[in-house]
């Protein structure tokens, strides 16, 4: 999975009180610190709320302050307060091969960290055995009295009832029913609440750190850890000033000195960004080209400045055989995540702000080709939305509840991914009218994408749904995802009215709008309980959109408080307090970010959106800049443009092109040489809903769990008139909602209920915790329960049957095997014509849940020969071929009697990897809808 490892730290402890103390009185002294009149402060606030506030030439939150020098710089006497108030309270549970698998979730180990002594420097925990709960109960959290800086902490974990298990009966077998083979063992780990732990338990076999070992052999694992570690990340640099030579880039000047200092230090981060092969790195910490990281920095405005660099970078992106890459994900990339078709915005964005008709003819196949693919596989026949992740929320725990694995997560439909490929479709039918070809079949298809999310995401509070769950008939998660409702802004999706609606309603934060709100508890902060700079600023662009002039103040304001407060572009904060500490992962100069600062002057400010037919300006300028800027050598094709704006609002009084009078604030294509244009604004009065929702952090209930008896297994049927369940209490909820399919079915307040059993069809039943403030946690599957069924034993497909793996059903299972062998036919008898949805008991050790490019996948058709869809058998841990899963459905039309279906690898089907896509299938269940 990209980027999720954090960077080593480093560094000794200085005293705090001393250290904060002498950066405020060398901050006072470098600045003269001469406080400024109130009426003053408040004539030039650009954006102000209780946590902050934002002038032309400084941020102050409560004792930090970042000022604007003379010399066009920046001072900041900024300090993470996150090792001042480190808990002694640390909670930790133990996991097998980075699964959450010791104890129920919620159910964690705790301990109060002190010191035996003044000198000792380490706190040693009890012998803990593997799967027992603590006796005790939780202890309560010590306050206002904080761990020592530097205290290790000594793990010891009895984990021979594991071992025990394996020797006896060849697997271990955990709290909810799973089993772990000892073939496949790789390890323990510990996870936890307090740096440098984390609850992310899927990338624990890739951070050996936090590995248990038993050198000994006799059964007890130990870990020696270093917790609250000061960190030199902790303290930002006090000063910045211009070094780097920028003059190749546009130059912006205002009378807002912060703004001015902002754009040139941003513009300084993209030339150290570029790596020495001429391509955009994503940032600080990593030196990788991603296919989203670029492109969503491409289309910021990057596009603009950097035309032949982000060339470069695109190109990076495509594969061999001529197809975009999706970055390595969620159960081995494509197509469980789907959104690399940001990289079509991003190069048709390049088209735009060049002409190059050259880069127009290098792109059109790659396009078509993987759009056509992404078409036939991944489009939803029922809902016409696209399957796959949330675009660019790809850690999974982060942003689903936990019962999600990759086989749910494909078919989630979710807001982002699915504006990226409207957008990209319609994209694909410009090029096709613009070449004179036949442009139907990607017009429609992103019709039928708009019209999806417009009936199945909306909410009627006013934005959109995150994402649909993956039961027969979807239920919509509730939550609001910042870059999606944002996206769906800007191109179009949402019309005039609900646009504005939607950027009025998003729920926002003091310090940034949230990737996703509410947030998830026992999450930590990264997409869950984070602000993405980035996500920010396609956010103000799209306020910008809908001229909502409060939205608009707050999105500059939030995106200069941490640039200058922390005196670079970071990569994320914690939503809750605004801090670049405490997040899972974080980088300097991080490139969406960057382009994110400069998307204020090029898209907010200026307005600037390119078409074939030319260049548009539609500014929106707050008050503070009333007095003018200029923007001076900023290119557009062939011709360089000298650009000087006065007034504020978003009404033009006046476009002026070389001294000439306009009737439309548009440049032409054809332009040339160098150009004057001035533009004068006036205050209008705008008709779009206004204003910012700003909210409180709050976190939903935890998710239901406990449920009895677990949710019916595939194929089973309930022969009784009701169904009896029960579940746990959730943290947080007063009161549980009852769904079936999509529909709410009833609320209660109890921890049990008998579910009507239906007569016919597929019916998915669902509970989810609600608070007294009435917001709904997810939603936890409580029965699945369904009729007719046909189930198949792989073995009956293939004579090259196959036994090594353990924990098969039957008499032994099939290899997929990528190496060109036969197509496999699958002979069911269906006793009813009608529509069905397959699926696949398999396993896919060739790569973990959170990373790599294995995806297995293969090709269904019908006896006719036409296409049904994909066979999707994501990765499900690395080397751990005896863990079985579920598949994705696949729903097909079948005759009464006979069919015939083939599984085939071939275009269609091929993965990320090129080389590897395989798996192992054991049994087929074939569902009938209705």
């Amino acid at each position: 999975m990209h980027k999720e490892h954090q960077a080593a730290h480093r560094g000794s402890y200085i005293n705090k009180g001393w250290h904060k103390g002498m950066l405020a009185l060398v901050f006072c002294g470098l600045l003269a610190c001469q406080p400024q009149p109130k009426e003053a402060m408040k004539a030039n606030v650009l954006y102000s709320n209780e946590a902050f506030s934002v002038t032309t030439d400084s941020v102050v939150q409560g004792a930090y302050t970042a000022q604007a020098t003379p010399q066009g710089g920046l001072r900041s006497n900024y300090q993470s307060p996150a090792n001042q108030t480190y808990s002694r309270h640390v909670e930790f549970k133990f996991s097998l091969n980075g699964k959450d698998n010791e104890l129920p979730v919620g159910v964690n180990h705790h301990l109060i960290m002190y010191r035996s002594s003044p000198e000792a420097d380490t706190v040693q925990s009890p012998l803990i055995v593997f799967g027992q709960p603590d006796a005790g109960g939780i202890p309560q959290t010590p306050q206002n009295d904080f761990l020592e800086p530097n205290t290790w902490l000594h793990l010891r974990l009895d984990l021979r009832p594991v071992l025990q298990a394996f020797e006896q009966q060849g697997y271990y077998q955990d709290f909810a029913g799973q089993r772990l083979y000892a073939n496949d063992f790789k390890g323990v780990f510990v996870a936890g609440n307090a740096e440098p732990l984390s609850w992310d338990f899927e990338n624990l076999p890739s951070r050996p750190q936090f590995q248990l070992q038993d050198p000994d052999q006799d059964g007890i694992y130990e870990l020696h850890l270093r917790m609250n570690a000061y960190d030199a990340d902790n303290f930002t640099a006090q000063d910045w000033q211009p070094s780097a030579n920028v003059q190749g880039f546009p130059a912006f000047n205002s009378q807002v000195p912060l703004a001015n200092a902002l754009y040139h230090m941003s513009l300084e981060e993209v030339l150290q960004n570029i790596r020495p092969d001429s391509a955009f790195m994503a940032g600080a910490k990593w030196e990788g080209v991603w296919t989203r990281d670029i492109s969503y920095s491409i289309l910021l405005g990057l596009a603009l400045i950097a035309p032949e660099v982000s060339q470069k970078s695109l190109m990076h992106k495509v594969n061999a055989r001529g197809y975009i890459i999706q970055d390595t994900g969620t159960g081995g990339s494509w197509p469980v995540s789907t959104d690399r078709a940001t990289w079509v915005m991003a190069a048709w964005e390049v088209y735009l702000a060049t002409g190059s008709q050259n880069w127009l003819d290098t792109i059109a196949p790659i396009i078509m080709r993987t759009l056509e693919q992404d078409r036939l596989t991944v489009q939803d026949p029922t809902t016409g939305l696209i399957y796959g992740e949330s675009s660019f929320l790809d850690w999974r725990k982060q942003t689903y509840p936990r019962w999600m694995g990759p086989a749910a997560i494909y078919q989630s439909r979710c807001l982002g991914t699915n504006a990226v490929f409207y957008r990209a479709f319609e994209i694909a039918a410009k090029i096709k009218a613009l070449k004179g070809q036949d442009n139907a079949a990607f017009a429609q298809a992103a019709q039928r994408i708009k019209q999806g999310i417009n009936k199945h995401l909306w909410n009627p509070q006013g934005y959109y749904n995150q994402f649909l769950y993956n039961g027969p008939q979807p239920l919509a998660s509730p939550r609001s995802e910042t870059l999606g409702q944002a996206l769906c802004v800007l191109f179009g999706i949402a019309e005039p009215q609900r646009a504005g609606q939607v950027v009025a309603n998003s729920p926002v934060m003091p310090y940034g709008a949230p990737c996703v709100y509410p947030q998830t508890p026992g999450i930590p902060p990264y997409h869950n309980n984070g602000i993405w700079p980035f996500v920010q600023a396609y956010f103000t662009w799209a306020s910008a959109r809908v001229h909502n002039a409060p939205a608009v103040n707050y999105g500059i304001g939030t995106l200069y408080r941490q640039a200058a407060l922390f005196l670079t572009n970071k990569e994320n904060m914690v939503a809750q307090t605004g801090d670049f500490k405490g997040t899972e992962i974080n980088s300097d100069r991080q490139l969406w970010s960057v382009a994110g600062n400069l998307a204020m002057v090029y898209r907010v400010l200026l307005g600037m959106q390119l078409s074939p037919e030319g260049l548009h300006f539609a500014p929106h300028v707050p008050q503070a800049w009333q007095q003018g800027f200029t923007l001076n050598n900023m290119p557009y094709r062939q011709a360089s443009l000298n650009i000087s704006v006065t007034g504020h609002g978003s009404q033009i009084k006046s476009f002026v092109l070389n001294g000439q009078a306009q009737d439309q604030p548009v440049l032409p294509a054809n332009l040339s040489g160098t150009n004057t244009i001035q533009i004068e604004l006036a205050p209008g009065k705008e008709e779009a809903p206004q204003g910012v929702n700003l909210q409180a952090f709050h976190e939903v209930p935890a998710t239901v769990t406990g449920i009895t008896p677990a949710p019916v297994a595939i194929g089973v049927k309930a022969s009784t008139p009701t169904y009896q369940v029960s579940w746990q209490p959730a943290k947080g909820a007063s009161q549980y909602r009852i769904y079936q399919n999509n529909m709410l079915l009833d609320s209660t307040t109890a921890t049990s209920y008998d579910l009507p059993v239906p007569a016919t069809g597929m019916h998915q039943f669902y509970v989810a915790g609600v608070d007294s403030a009435g917001y709904e946690g997810f939603v936890a599957p409580l029965a699945n329960l369904r009729n007719t069924s046909v189930a198949l034993e792989a073995e009956a497909m293939s004579p090259a049957v196959a036994r090594t793996y353990q924990g098969y059903k039957g008499s032994g299972y099939v290899n997929l095997a990528s190496n060109g062998s036969p197509d496999i036919n699958v002979r069911v008898a269906a006793p009813q014509a009608g529509r069905y949805r397959m699926y696949v008991r398999y396993a896919n050790g060739n790569g973990p849940i959170n990373t790599d490019n294995k995806c297995a996948l293969r090709s269904v058709y019908n006896q006719e020969g036409a296409f049904q869809g994909l066979l999707v058998l994501p990765q499900l841990g690395y080397d751990e071929w005896s863990n079985w899963g579920y598949s994705p459905y696949l729903a097909l039309n079948l005759q009464q009697g006979a069919n015939v279906l083939s599984l085939k690898l071939d275009s269609l089907s091929a993965n990320m990897n090129g080389r590897v896509n395989q798996a192992v299938i054991d049994r087929i269940w074939f569902i009938k809808e209705q």
